[in-house]
């Protein structure tokens, strides 16, 4: 049976094994959801769905605790926007976002330089690891949508 995917089932327990992950058939499964359409941003309710759209058995909590372990794993990077949404992202390289707040939407900043000053130093023993900027967007009458 041919797949329409690039990310085949090989392809995925290898990537599992090079992340030290045991390669259980959900885990399988949401890799190839996470990773053959290239780099793009989830949420663990929008993977969710996109599992059960492709017949794809996982409850939410495991998708949840999947995308924790994945993160914590090297293989993708958590984009909290605010206390009550968080992204992953399937690039793990150095960026900044811009969210849609209105659609809720996470597009990559793409080879733009973003200068952060003042950044404080560090306490003893501490080093920063990463500084993550989220632009936040609203669509206006400039992009085409008309503002009441």
């Amino acid at each position: 049976m041919a797949r329409k995917s690039r990310e085949t089932d090989d392809d995925a327990v290898a990537k599992l094994r090079d992340a030290a992950l045991r390669p259980t058939r959900q885990r399988v499964a949401l890799v190839g959801l996470l990773f053959r359409a290239g780099d793009h941003h989830v949420t663990a309710e929008s993977l969710h769905a996109h599992a059960a759209r492709t017949g794809v058995k996982v409850s939410l909590a495991t998708v949840y605790n999947t995308l924790h372990q994945f993160t914590e794993a090297g293989l993708l990077r958590q984009v909290v926007v605010d206390g009550s949404r968080t992204f992953f992202d399937t690039n793990t390289g150095d960026h900044q976002h811009f969210l849609v707040e209105d659609e809720g939407e996470l597009i990559d900043i793409a080879g733009e330089n973003i200068s952060i000053a003042g950044v404080p130093a560090p306490p003893r023993g501490m080093t920063v690891e990463r500084i993550d900027v989220v632009v936040r967007l609203r669509r206006g009458p400039a992009m085409g949508k008309k503002v009441p």
